[in-house]
């Protein structure tokens, strides 16, 4: 019996640091909907992203990369872990057969699995497009995605 809770012990310790040592892949739902990706740089700072398509607006091609900051201490969850994450990062999108390019402000929840190398996250993400005109526009989505 000692030993297989020490070997559970081990394998939850080991889904946890595949999230952070890991590449995530998976799916982001909602404004935009696509691929997301997500590769931790430092113990908590990561560049997530999004290939995706706007529904919002007639399907609008829409990419995006990210620098996030995670706080692990503010949200005590019993297993796994639940980060604050907030960033900043830039948009390109295609309207009209245009190009616009704008500068995001994401702030989030992840839930890190700790018996699973996956995270599910919610976000909404203020956005200002400075290409080519100035606008504001506003995304909001969720996500999962798996660590390989």
């Amino acid at each position: 019996m000692r030993y297989l809770l020490c070997l559970s012990l081990l394998l939850g310790s080991l889904a946890l640091r595949a999230q952070q040592d890991g590449f995530g892949l998976g799916l982001i739902i909602g404004e935009p909907t696509g691929v997301s990706f997500k590769k931790f740089v430092a113990e908590k700072r990561a560049i997530d992203g999004a290939v995706a398509w706007s529904f919002r607006h007639d399907g609008w091609f829409h990419l995006h990369v990210d620098h996030l900051w995670h706080n692990f201490d503010l949200i005590d969850v019993g297993k796994g872990r639940m980060p604050l994450y907030y960033g900043v990062g830039a948009r390109l999108s295609t309207p009209d057969k245009d190009l616009n390019l704008g500068v995001r402000v994401p702030v989030g929840l992840a839930y890190m699995f700790g018996d699973a190398p996956v995270d599910i996250f919610l976000e909404v993400v203020p956005i200002l497009d400075l290409v080519p005109d100035s606008d504001v526009d506003f995304n909001a989505a969720i996500g999962a995605r798996f660590y390989l």
